[in-house]
């Protein structure tokens, strides 16, 4: 008795050689690409850090407008830190309030990543008056 073929129909497929091939000019690509996309994938993450600090900023004046003061203390404010990338979290910057009196306040969000490389690490700073400023470009 002779066996016949499971499937008598050829299925066509590439081979392991063209996968590879396509695969490298793929990877080829993307390193060309890669110089000229940092500085958005730099400016996306900055965006962590306009959000926290005016998040910041309206519970600084919420606090404000009850006690009459600023606070310097984030715990004041209910203000929870995310936990940082450096410590297996989420969060890019570091939040914290550098002054505050009776009348101002001042608050820094500092990158923990140098997101391009060049040893700067990204910062950000909000007052009173909703200053928005990057102080330290990355």
């Amino acid at each position: 008795m002779q066996k016949k073929p499971l499937s008598p129909l050829r299925i066509k497929a590439f081979s392991l050689t063209e996968v590879l091939v396509v695969l490298i000019i793929i990877g080829i690509l993307i390193l060309l690409a890669l110089p000229n996309l940092m500085p958005l994938i730099t400016k996306a993450k900055s965006t962590e850090a306009k959000i926290q600090l005016q998040h910041l900023y309206t519970l600084e004046k919420n606090y404000y407008y009850e006690k009459s003061k600023y606070t310097k203390e984030l715990i004041d404010l209910s203000f929870e830190q995310q936990k940082l990338t450096t410590d297996g979290g989420q969060a890019n910057y570091r939040i914290e309030i550098i002054d505050a009196s009776n009348t101002a306040f001042k608050a820094r969000a500092t990158s923990v990543v140098d997101f391009n490389g060049n040893g700067t690490f990204d910062t950000w700073e909000i007052d009173q008056d909703k200053n928005l400023v990057e102080t330290i470009p990355d």
